[in-house]
C-alpha cells in the first residue's frame, strides 16, 4: 500500500504524536529526509515551490514477519541489506521529484512512472546496490588487506588486523572529509541533522514542533554513521580471531587471498554482531560506559551531520510524522 501527498507548510497547532517508545530509524535524501516507524516508511521532499512531496508505504521488517530472522546476529545481518535497499529507493524517489521539477520548470512533460519505468528503476536499483557493495568490499575491505601484506608491517594475526583496520578507518575518515567539501552534499548532511534532531525530540517525549527541535543535537548514537565505525572497530578482533584459528588449522600464515576469503565470508556475522551493540547502544544511552563506547561514533558524526535551518526541519517533522500516522 503506497500513499503520495503534497503538504503545505506546518500549522502551528499540529497535534502531539505517538508514544516515545516506539522505534524509529531515518536517513537523509536529496532535498529530503525518509523516516522508518516500526510498521511504515515516509519520506518527505522539498519542492522548488516550497511544497513537501510525501510518499508514504506500510511495511514490515523482514525479522518481524518471520520469527527465524528475528534471531540475534542474524536479523542484524538482514537488516543491515534490507535498510541498505530501503535507503536507495528512498534516494530513488527524490531524485525522481528533483527530475520532474526540472522538466516541468523546461516546459517538459510530468515526470510519469510507467510499467516499462518501474522495471527499469528496478534494475537501476539492483545495478546500484552490486556497484555500491562492490565498491565498498573493494575500498574500505580489500584495499587495507593488501596494503598491510605489501608493507610487510605486521606478523601476527593481531597486529596485522591492528594495522589493516587503522588503514581501513583512515580511508573511511579521508572519504567523508572529501565528499563533506561538496555543496550538494553538506545539503544532506543538514537534512541528516535535521532527521537526528526530530528523532531526539521525538525519544524525549518532545511535541515536533520547530521550535522545540532547535534545541536538540544533530547526533544520534543509533546513526549509521556509528554502526560504520562499530564495524570497523569490531572487524579487527573478529578477523584477528579469525585468522589465529586459519593458521593453526593450515599450518602457516594465511596469504593474502585466503584472508580475504575468510574476512569476507564473516561480513554477515560482523554486520550482525555490530548490529546488536548498535542497538544496545541506543537502549542503555545514559549508561556512563555507553556513552564512552559511543563517543567516536559521535564525533564521526561532526563530519557527516550539519545544523539545518527551519525549512529542513520542517521536512523532518512532516517525513516523521507521516511515518508515525502509518504505523
Amino acid at each position: 500500500m503506497e500513499m503520495l501527498r503534497s503538504c503545505l507548510p506546518l500549522e502551528n497547532d499540529e497535534r502531539p504524536l505517538l508514544s516515545e517508545d516506539t522505534a524509529i530509524g531515518g536517513q537523509a535524501v536529496i532535498e529530503g529526509v525518509m523516516m522508518r516507524a516500526p510498521r511504515s516508511i515516509a519520506t518527505a521532499v522539498r519542492k522548488p515551490d516550497s511544497e513537501i512531496l510525501v510518499k508514504s508505504d506500510l511495511y514490515t521488517a523482514l525479522s518481524k514477519r518471520y520469527r527465524v530472522l528475528n534471531t540475534p546476529i542474524l536479523r542484524g545481518a538482514v537488516t543491515f541489506f534490507e535498510t541498505l535497499v530501503i535507503g536507495i529507493r528512498a534516494l530513488n524517489f527524490s531524485a525522481d521529484v528533483a527530475i520532474a521539477e526540472h522538466e516541468k520548470a523546461e516546459g517538459g512533460a510530468h515526470w510519469e512512472r510507467t510499467r516499462t519505468k518501474k522495471i527499469r528503476d528496478g534494475l537501476i536499483l539492483i545495478g546500484v546496490i552490486v556497484l555500491a557493495f562492490a565498491a565498498g568490499i573493494g575500498i574500505f575491505f580489500a584495499l587495507p588487506l593488501f596494503l598491510t601484506e605489501i608493507m610487510g608491517l605486521s606478523k601476527n594475526a593481531l597486529s596485522f588486523n591492528v594495522i589493516a583496520g587503522i588503514i581501513r578507518v583512515g580511508l573511511f575518515l579521508a572519504y567523508l572529509w572529501v565528499i563533506s567539501q561538496w555543496t550538494e552534499i553538506r545539503r544532506i548532511f543538514e537534512y541528516h541533522g535535521a532527521e537526528h534532531k526530530s528523532i531526539n525530540a521525538f525519544e524525549s517525549g518532545e511535541e515536533l514542533r520547530i521550535e522545540n527541535l532547535r534545541k536538540y543535537s544533530t547526533h544520534h548514537p543509533r546513526c549509521g554513521t556509528s554502526f560504520l565505525l562499530i564495524v570497523v572497530i569490531f572487524a579487527i578482533l573478529l578477523f584477528a580471531a579469525a585468522d589465529t584459528i586459519v593458521e593453526i588449522m593450515i599450518g602457516h600464515r594465511p596469504f593474502i587471498l585466503q584472508r580475504f576469503a575468510t574476512h569476507f565470508s564473516l561480513l554477515p556475522i560482523l554486520a550482525g554482531a555490530s548490529y546488536e551493540l548498535l542497538k544496545l547502544s541506543g537502549k542503555k544511552r545514559n549508561s556512563p560506559y555507553m556513552r564512552w563506547l559511543t563517543a567516536p561514533g559521535l564525533w564521526l558524526q561532526r563530519i557527516t551531520t550539519r545544523e539545518p535551518d527551519d525549512a529542513q526541519l520542517e521536512v523532518a517533522i512532516v517525513a516523521l510524522k507521516s511515518a508515525l500516522d502509518k504505523s
